[in-house]
């Protein structure tokens, strides 16, 4: 995940602009370069070695560098693009933002699968002992949760119910058991579907025993893990369990987006804010009180939905791909800092 820098320093076969320097000038260069950027040796701890100044040592290592006895590379895995990652961090004033190359034949594919395995490196950075995590439904979530292979002890609870109660153990469940078994922290699942017929029947379940115990827990999570779906068949979740008539209501209202049973327009405001009350989800205001949200969605289709969540304020931290990444280095005005954390609506 991380970039590494590859330090390589030359002897006497630097190059004919470092053979500008006087042999003993060249071995002692390399033997400095060496004891500070291999061994990790400070300037001071440098000068009192050879019996000169600090200033002279940053001199020699300036001076190793122009003229090519030390070169620098920084190198990341081939599938991150550290620039488009670095470029939408800054547009979008997101703690971290990391961006994985599409195969150009995957390129209309939303959340492709790779996603996950990046985003569960990412948690492996992100997650300190003692941590409370969170795991909204969706794909991304569930690919990144079954590649996880670290994490610090930490208490794992789920924030929406699941798409389908008849495949929990598939989903949404079963994620939450597989990041708590990774950590050896205690798990939270809900066993319970994410929308309901109506308000009453979410309420009574909200109070059951086991999902109240979850519920119980979203003020304390301090990561959390979240996907972004498009508000068109198959890549929103919750427009696929919607009837054709309560489609085209949410749709009259401009909904561009939902993450976690939440809507948002194409600026971030939410809509349709009726709909929470029949759903098993995390509150839009707990979500933003969590210190590190991390988004995973891609995709050419999911690009105008990305930007919306992202402009919503609730979401700190992204990782996507270079086709939704090249739609969002471009959608419409830079919007304000997602590390602001305001609501668009004011309110």
């Amino acid at each position: 995940m991380n970039s590494s820098e590859e330090i390589a320093v030359s002897g006497m076969s630097a190059g004919r602009s470092a053979m500008r320097m006087g042999p003993a000038e060249l071995v002692q260069a390399a033997a400095m370069a060496r004891r500070f950027y291999l061994e990790g040796k400070s300037k001071i701890q440098i000068a009192e070695e050879f019996g000169v100044s600090r200033f002279k040592v940053a001199r020699v290592l300036e001076t190793a560098l122009e003229r090519d006895l030390v070169r620098i590379e920084i190198r990341v895995p081939a599938e991150l693009d550290a620039d488009r990652s670095d470029a939408l961090r800054a547009r979008y004033g997101l703690r971290h933002a990391v961006v994985v190359e599409s195969p150009a034949e995957a390129e209309e594919t939303p959340d492709p699968e790779n996603l996950g395995e990046v985003a569960a490196d990412l948690l492996g950075e992100l997650v300190d002992e003692g941590d409370v995590l969170g795991l909204a439904w969706g794909r991304s979530t569930i690919h990144m949760a079954a590649a996880l292979d670290r994490l610090p002890p930490c208490t794992v609870v789920q924030l929406t119910g699941v798409y389908d109660a008849g495949t929990a153990e598939r989903g949404s469940v079963e994620a939450v058991r597989r990041a708590a078994q990774v950590s050896g922290g205690d798990a939270h699942p809900i066993y319970a579907p994410m929308l309901l017929p109506d308000a009453a029947t979410a309420t009574a379940l909200r109070n059951q025993t086991g999902i109240a115990r979850a519920f119980e827990h979203f003020d304390k999570v301090t990561v959390a893990c979240v996907s972004i779906g498009s508000w068109e068949p198959g890549i929103s979740t919750v427009h696929d369990m919607l009837s054709d008539e309560e489609r085209a209501h949410y749709a009259s209202l401009g909904v561009a987006a939902e993450m976690s049973a939440h809507l948002f327009d194409a600026d971030g405001r939410r809509v349709g804010r009726d709909l929470g009350e029949r759903c098993i989800t995390v509150k839009a205001d707990q979500l933003r009180r969590i210190p590190e949200v991390v988004a995973i969605a891609g995709g050419q289709r999911k690009g105008p939905a990305i930007d919306a969540v992202l402009r919503s304020g609730l979401v700190t931290s992204l990782v996507t791909d270079t086709s939704a990444a090249d739609y969002l280095m471009t959608a419409g005005p830079a919007p304000k800092s997602a590390l602001n954390r305001s609501d668009p609506d004011g309110v």
